[in-house]
């Protein structure tokens, strides 16, 4: 999706800016903005570089998902496949090399859906998301200090776990609401 053009009267424009913290991942921004009624405010965000998420659906039509800890939640979360875009990466790209590295499966079909943006109030991270389906194991190749188990749920058991809170990752709850309608063979 594009960004809003400046004749939107909504837009805010940017007067100035300062880099407030440059990390290996993320980078946070304080922009000074003039907003549509003409006076000025401040706007704090994280720059990200963007990331993909999988919904992999294996021929008997179950899903598989990974849990892994996440340190800023100090727990471990189930959530679909999913990494970040590296510099000039392809998404396409992206997503392949995820799925493998993460679950160990490569899959010869795959189905761009859309994207997604986590935290539209914070940060302008966009999450590609994709479904892969025709998969075969072949075993994984994770990044170094990357540790997390594979697990297969069906569709009902996955969206049942929304539901009773065992998945609550908003990446992982918005792709697999947007590929539900195809994985249960409806068009829309």
């Amino acid at each position: 999706m594009k960004p809003r053009q400046p004749d939107d009267p909504l837009h805010e424009a940017e007067v100035d800016g300062e880099s407030v913290f440059d990390g290996s991942l993320l980078k946070v921004r304080r922009d000074r903005v003039r907003l549509p009624d003409g006076t000025v405010a401040f706007r704090e965000y994280i720059r990200h570089p963007g990331a993909v998420v999988i919904a992999a659906c294996l021929e008997d039509g179950r899903l598989i998902f990974e849990r892994q800890y996440r340190y800023p939640l100090r727990r471990a979360f189930l959530e679909l496949p999913a990494g970040k875009i590296d510099e000039g990466e392809d998404i396409g790209n992206c997503a392949r090399r995820e799925l493998r590295e993460e679950t160990g499966y490569e899959a010869d079909s795959w189905r761009h859906i859309g994207v997604m943006h986590p935290c539209i109030g914070y940060s302008d991270e966009r999450i590609e998301i994709f479904l892969a389906t025709d998969l075969r194991h072949v075993g994984h190749a994770r990044d170094e200090g990357e540790f997390l188990e594979v697990h297969l749920l069906g569709v009902d058991e996955a969206v049942a776990a929304v539901h009773d809170g065992r998945i609550t990752d908003g990446k992982t709850i918005s792709a697999l609401f947007r590929v539900l309608p195809l994985l249960q063979g409806k068009t829309g």
